[in-house]
């Protein structure tokens, strides 16, 4: 396990209670109590820690080299399930955004979401979770295909936003977006959003439009991410906490300008620190969210769809 900087508190006291567990296994001395002590004040302090978090150690939290990641949650949901689906049937199979189909219990879903590597090799090989335009026609591919066997979709936000490189321009990346924020709107399925990680920019709004959009507690979801913003504004990276902070890009922020519909409780310690726990909480807000949309006709579907994302930024003076 890797620890942050703010997280190191916690380290040093499963430290402790690891020595102290070892030197009960190694000697006669009856250690419970102590181990028992060395535990409240490791539950106290992660409590403490973690309920006073800043936005910028949200942002931090977003990136832990130790969240899972998009097909962390896939494998997870699925259940071995999960069936792959490659290409945009135009340019190529781009590696930064994975779709495919996948049942949770006997319902069958549309999983679409932008894949993080976990070492320098697999980093590149999917592009830090960059997705090119090709990417993007992917996932609108698969969700037109959803759309026709009527499954709903599932979209899973992780990305520092879409590849910015020239040739991801020569290939139309602004319109690959703006064709997807379209079309989504106007699909005749239930669409179901989760931001398990980073949400930065039109990268992660290329798939972020939906009937539900629910965000995980140490995620953010902004235009901007805060070391870009800090760079604009003050030509240094080093006021990216204070842009973080201006930004109101946490959930709660985000809950409060009514731009997502429910914040998703992670456990003590975040995502990375009970993953198994992490995954069912993810799986249930799914289902019981799907449970309620099959209810509506895709024609009232749509159209509350589109009135959600009308009123917002609509001011009342």
């Amino acid at each position: 396990m890797e620890y942050l900087d703010f997280e190191l508190p916690i380290k040093e006291l499963e430290e402790q209670l690891d020595k102290c567990t070892i030197i009960g296994e190694e000697s006669d001395v009856d250690v419970t109590e102590t181990c028992k002590q060395i535990e409240k004040k490791l539950d106290d302090t992660r409590k403490e820690i973690y309920k006073n978090l800043t936005a910028w150690q949200r942002v931090q939290l977003s990136r832990h080299p130790n969240r899972p990641y998009t097909l962390d949650y896939i494998n997870a949901i699925c259940g071995g399930t999960f069936l792959e689906l490659h290409g945009d049937r135009n340019v190529k199979d781009d590696k930064a955004m994975l779709g495919g189909l996948g049942k949770i219990g006997d319902q069958s879903y549309m999983f679409i979401g932008q894949q993080k590597g976990y070492n320098t090799k697999t980093r590149q090989y999917r592009n830090f979770g960059m997705a090119n335009p090709e990417g993007y026609r992917k996932a609108l591919r698969l969700m037109k295909s959803a759309e026709k066997f009527q499954v709903p979709v599932v979209c899973l936000i992780d990305t520092p936003g879409a590849y910015p490189g020239i040739e991801a321009e020569e290939r139309g990346q602004g319109e690959a977006i703006a064709r997807n924020i379209l079309e989504m709107t106007r699909l005749k399925v239930p669409i179901i959003v989760v931001i398990i990680g980073e949400g930065a920019s039109g990268g992660a709004l290329g798939i972020g439009v939906g009937d539900k959009v629910l965000m995980l507690e140490n995620t953010w979801y902004s235009v901007i991410s805060p070391e870009s913003c800090s760079s604009i504004l003050w030509r240094s990276w080093e006021y990216k906490e204070r842009a973080a902070e201006a930004l109101k890009l946490t959930a709660t922020d985000m809950k409060k300008l009514k731009l997502i519909d429910e914040i998703v409780r992670e456990p003590a310690g975040g995502a990375h620190s009970n993953r198994e726990k992490t995954f069912e909480i993810v799986k249930n807000k799914i289902a019981s969210h799907y449970e309620q949309l099959q209810k509506l006709s895709p024609k009232e579907l749509v159209n509350q769809r589109m009135e959600k994302y009308a009123q917002m930024g609509v001011f009342n003076g």
